[in-house]
């Protein structure tokens, strides 16, 4: 996969991104699929769940540091256990 496609992988949504996924790994799982495209197409798969992982630990961050209080909003972490 060349830089370029890691590239565009970061600019998508999250919900873009694992949109894309869910098409590869449904075309892979159909097997009809030739050897070099399987390869590309698996490459491509793990990028955009890289992004996805990604995206979605910022995500759990930010809700990390939003607590809500009898008093209203606070920056203390959140437990998600």
């Amino acid at each position: 996969m060349t830089n370029k496609n890691h590239a565009d992988v970061a600019k998508l949504s999250f919900e873009d991104a694992l949109k894309e996924l869910e098409q590869i790994i449904s075309k892979l799982e159909g097997g009809d699929v030739p050897l070099e495209q399987s390869i590309d197409l698996y490459e491509r798969g793990a990028a955009l769940r890289s992004h996805c992982e990604k995206t979605l630990g910022a995500a759990r961050e930010r809700i990390e540091k939003i607590v809500e209080t009898k008093d209203g909003v606070t920056t203390e972490p959140a437990s998600f256990d």
